[in-house]
Protein backbone atom coordinates (compact mmCIF):
# COMPACT_ATOMS: atom_id res chain seq x y z
CA UNK A 1 0.00 0.00 0.00
CA UNK A 2 1.29 3.43 -0.83
CA UNK A 3 1.85 5.99 1.90
CA UNK A 4 -1.09 8.01 0.53
CA UNK A 5 -3.42 5.01 0.76
CA UNK A 6 -2.25 4.21 4.30
CA UNK A 7 -2.86 7.78 5.41
CA UNK A 8 -6.24 7.77 3.75
CA UNK A 9 -7.24 4.58 5.59
CA UNK A 10 -6.16 6.12 8.88
CA UNK A 11 -8.07 9.31 8.15
CA UNK A 12 -11.25 7.92 6.60
CA UNK A 13 -11.88 4.46 8.03
CA UNK A 14 -12.72 5.53 11.61
CA UNK A 15 -15.28 8.02 10.28
CA UNK A 16 -17.27 5.61 8.19
CA UNK A 17 -16.69 2.10 9.54
CA UNK A 18 -19.46 0.96 11.83
CA UNK A 19 -17.24 -0.77 14.38
CA UNK A 20 -13.64 -1.35 15.35
CA UNK A 21 -14.02 -4.95 14.18
CA UNK A 22 -14.88 -3.72 10.69
CA UNK A 23 -11.82 -1.42 10.49
CA UNK A 24 -9.30 -4.26 10.06
CA UNK A 25 -10.95 -5.83 6.99
CA UNK A 26 -11.33 -2.37 5.45
CA UNK A 27 -7.61 -1.65 5.86
CA UNK A 28 -6.77 -5.08 4.42
CA UNK A 29 -9.10 -4.58 1.45
CA UNK A 30 -7.64 -1.13 0.74
CA UNK A 31 -4.12 -2.59 0.75
CA UNK A 32 -5.32 -5.46 -1.46
CA UNK A 33 -7.02 -3.02 -3.86
CA UNK A 34 -3.80 -1.02 -4.19
CA UNK A 35 -1.76 -4.17 -4.83
CA UNK A 36 -4.15 -5.78 -7.29
CA UNK A 37 -4.57 -2.54 -9.24
CA UNK A 38 -0.80 -2.11 -9.51
CA UNK A 39 -0.43 -5.70 -10.72
CA UNK A 40 -3.28 -5.33 -13.25
CA UNK A 41 -1.89 -2.12 -14.77
CA UNK A 42 1.57 -3.75 -15.07
CA UNK A 43 -0.03 -6.68 -16.89
CA UNK A 44 0.96 -9.04 -14.05
CA UNK A 45 -2.20 -11.14 -14.09
CA UNK A 46 -0.60 -13.92 -12.03
CA UNK A 47 -0.08 -11.54 -9.11
CA UNK A 48 -3.47 -9.90 -9.68
CA UNK A 49 -5.25 -13.26 -9.49
CA UNK A 50 -3.44 -14.07 -6.24
CA UNK A 51 -4.75 -10.86 -4.66
CA UNK A 52 -8.43 -10.93 -5.64
CA UNK A 53 -11.32 -13.30 -5.15
CA UNK A 54 -14.08 -12.70 -7.69
CA UNK A 55 -17.60 -13.70 -6.66
CA UNK A 56 -19.62 -15.91 -8.99
CA UNK A 57 -22.23 -13.14 -9.28
CA UNK A 58 -19.64 -10.42 -10.00
CA UNK A 59 -20.73 -7.40 -12.06
CA UNK A 60 -18.38 -5.03 -13.88
CA UNK A 61 -19.11 -1.59 -15.27
CA UNK A 62 -16.00 -1.00 -17.40
CA UNK A 63 -14.34 2.36 -17.90
CA UNK A 64 -14.88 1.93 -21.65
CA UNK A 65 -18.65 1.98 -21.20
CA UNK A 66 -21.20 -0.42 -22.58
CA UNK A 67 -23.53 -2.72 -20.71
CA UNK A 68 -22.46 -4.19 -17.38
CA UNK A 69 -20.82 -7.60 -17.61
CA UNK A 70 -21.58 -10.50 -15.31
CA UNK A 71 -19.07 -13.05 -14.11
CA UNK A 72 -15.37 -12.92 -14.87
CA UNK A 73 -13.36 -15.05 -17.27
CA UNK A 74 -10.21 -16.21 -15.43
CA UNK A 75 -9.23 -18.71 -18.14
CA UNK A 76 -5.51 -18.80 -18.99
CA UNK A 77 -6.16 -17.51 -22.52
CA UNK A 78 -8.21 -14.52 -21.35
CA UNK A 79 -5.70 -13.71 -18.60
CA UNK A 80 -2.90 -13.78 -21.18
CA UNK A 81 -4.90 -11.33 -23.35
CA UNK A 82 -5.25 -8.96 -20.38
CA UNK A 83 -1.52 -9.25 -19.66
CA UNK A 84 -0.75 -8.11 -23.21
CA UNK A 85 -3.38 -5.34 -23.14
CA UNK A 86 -2.17 -3.63 -19.93
CA UNK A 87 1.55 -2.90 -19.71
CA UNK A 88 4.11 -0.97 -17.65
CA UNK A 89 1.63 0.64 -15.29
CA UNK A 90 2.53 2.91 -12.40
CA UNK A 91 -0.23 3.38 -9.84
CA UNK A 92 -1.23 5.22 -6.70
CA UNK A 93 -4.50 4.70 -4.87
CA UNK A 94 -6.42 7.62 -3.43
CA UNK A 95 -9.06 6.46 -0.99
CA UNK A 96 -12.09 8.77 -1.04
CA UNK A 97 -14.48 6.96 1.31
CA UNK A 98 -15.22 3.57 2.84
CA UNK A 99 -18.45 2.02 4.06
CA UNK A 100 -18.53 -1.21 6.04
CA UNK A 101 -20.81 -3.50 7.96
CA UNK A 102 -20.40 -7.08 9.09
CA UNK A 103 -20.35 -8.69 5.64
CA UNK A 104 -20.15 -5.81 3.09
CA UNK A 105 -17.36 -3.31 2.43
CA UNK A 106 -17.54 -0.53 -0.15
CA UNK A 107 -14.38 1.28 -1.28
CA UNK A 108 -14.68 4.57 -3.17
CA UNK A 109 -11.32 5.39 -4.76
CA UNK A 110 -9.43 7.23 -7.42
CA UNK A 111 -6.88 5.00 -9.10
CA UNK A 112 -4.22 7.45 -10.23
CA UNK A 113 -2.17 5.64 -12.85
CA UNK A 114 -0.26 5.75 -16.06
CA UNK A 115 0.15 2.77 -18.36
CA UNK A 116 0.33 1.48 -21.90
CA UNK A 117 -3.17 0.22 -22.64
CA UNK A 118 -4.27 -1.57 -25.78
CA UNK A 119 -1.07 -0.72 -27.63
CA UNK A 120 -1.38 3.02 -27.03
CA UNK A 121 1.66 4.91 -25.71
CA UNK A 122 1.93 5.44 -21.97
CA UNK A 123 -0.58 8.00 -20.75
CA UNK A 124 -2.70 8.89 -17.74
CA UNK A 125 -5.38 6.24 -17.17
CA UNK A 126 -6.71 7.48 -13.83
CA UNK A 127 -10.15 6.17 -12.91
CA UNK A 128 -12.92 6.89 -10.43
CA UNK A 129 -13.70 3.50 -8.91
CA UNK A 130 -16.24 1.96 -6.58
CA UNK A 131 -15.69 -1.62 -5.43
CA UNK A 132 -18.09 -3.69 -3.34
CA UNK A 133 -16.82 -6.68 -1.36
CA UNK A 134 -18.94 -9.35 0.34
CA UNK A 135 -17.72 -11.71 3.01
CA UNK A 136 -18.08 -15.36 2.01
CA UNK A 137 -16.94 -17.63 4.81
CA UNK A 138 -13.53 -16.37 5.86
CA UNK A 139 -12.71 -14.48 2.63
CA UNK A 140 -13.81 -11.24 1.06
CA UNK A 141 -15.02 -11.52 -2.54
CA UNK A 142 -15.24 -8.69 -5.05
CA UNK A 143 -18.90 -8.60 -6.13
CA UNK A 144 -19.01 -5.32 -8.05
CA UNK A 145 -16.61 -2.84 -9.68
CA UNK A 146 -17.57 0.38 -11.40
CA UNK A 147 -14.79 2.41 -13.03
CA UNK A 148 -14.92 5.49 -15.20
CA UNK A 149 -12.27 7.82 -16.62
CA UNK A 150 -14.04 11.04 -15.59
CA UNK A 151 -11.46 12.01 -12.96
CA UNK A 152 -11.18 15.46 -14.50
CA UNK A 153 -14.16 17.73 -14.90
CA UNK A 154 -15.80 17.67 -18.33
CA UNK A 155 -18.06 20.31 -19.81
CA UNK A 156 -21.78 19.72 -20.06
CA UNK A 157 -21.51 19.42 -23.85
CA UNK A 158 -18.80 16.76 -23.53
CA UNK A 159 -20.89 14.77 -21.03
CA UNK A 160 -23.90 15.08 -23.32
CA UNK A 161 -21.86 13.83 -26.29
CA UNK A 162 -20.64 10.83 -24.28
CA UNK A 163 -24.22 10.09 -23.17
CA UNK A 164 -25.35 10.16 -26.82
CA UNK A 165 -22.51 7.84 -27.79
CA UNK A 166 -20.70 10.46 -29.85
CA UNK A 167 -17.00 11.24 -29.94
CA UNK A 168 -16.41 14.07 -27.43
CA UNK A 169 -14.50 15.98 -30.14
CA UNK A 170 -17.43 16.00 -32.61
Amino acid sequence: MTRRAALAVAAVAPLSVGSAAAAEPVAQLVAQAAGKNAAFMRGDMQRWSELVRIAADFTLMQPFGGPPSRGFDMSPGRMAERARYFRNGKTDLELVQTYACEDIVVLVMIERQTAEVGGLPEQDWSLRVTEVYRKAGSEWQLVHRHADPLVRHVKLEQAAAIARGLDVNE
